[in-house]
């Protein structure tokens, strides 16, 4: 239980970590002042410009990755024998996530968690997402929402999920319901952006 515990509370640390507010900070500014007031990487990438903002993305997606991969090495080298390594995975994930909604440096206010959430499920198991990036993809292709596009793939993952791992018994229906609650979680934080898009002041990405 302890090593549980530990990773539990581990990945909650390692997904808090703001990189968004960090990049902001380095840049001289307080990223949480300007634009939407998010720490992610949209509006990182808005304010800052494309350099930061990729980065600030890379950085979180690997957040949720590493929450991922040292969880499940240490089940694989340490245990606990009661637990699958794959199931640690899946709570780390999740711990990831909500160290990034809620960070204690920043009073728990956080982003959306949409890199986390994404590096987190391509962890554990890179071809579902692999193939929400290339929903995402198209869906900003076509509307060039950002917002649209990350609350629709997060929708469409769950169901990617079930379709891939329904004979999996043991490690599909854990997958499943983390996707399913990831999903929940990343549309209700994209709620403000939701309602600005059915009032028509949700704005593009646009090049600039």
């Amino acid at each position: 239980m302890l090593i549980v515990a530990f990773i539990a509370v581990g990945s909650y640390l390692l997904g808090s970590i703001p990189f968004g507010y960090l990049a902001g900070q380095l840049a001289g500014i307080d990223i949480r002042t300007l634009g939407s007031g998010n720490i992610g990487a949209t509006n990182v990438m808005r304010v800052l410009g494309r350099r930061y903002g990729y980065m600030v993305f890379v950085l979180d997606f690997s957040k949720g990755v590493a929450a991922v991969r040292i969880a499940i090495a240490i089940a694989t080298h340490v245990g606990p024998q009661w637990l699958s390594a794959e199931i640690l995975g899946i709570i780390a994930a999740m711990c990831s996530v909500i160290g990034h909604l809620f960070p204690p440096w920043l009073k728990f206010k956080g982003g959306k968690g949409v890199a986390t959430s994404a590096g987190a499920l391509f962890a554990l198991m890179p071809l579902a997402m692999g193939i929400g990036a290339a929903v995402w993809a198209l869906i900003f292709w076509m509307t060039k929402y950002v917002s649209v596009a990350s609350v629709a793939t997060a929708v469409a993952l769950p169901l990617i999920i079930f379709v891939m791992t329904s004979q999996d018994e043991v490690f599909g229906k854990p997958l499943f319901y983390c996707s399913l609650c990831l999903a929940a979680v990343i549309t209700w934080r994209h709620r403000a952006n939701l309602s600005r898009l059915v009032h028509g002041r949700e704005p593009r990405f646009d090049r600039k």
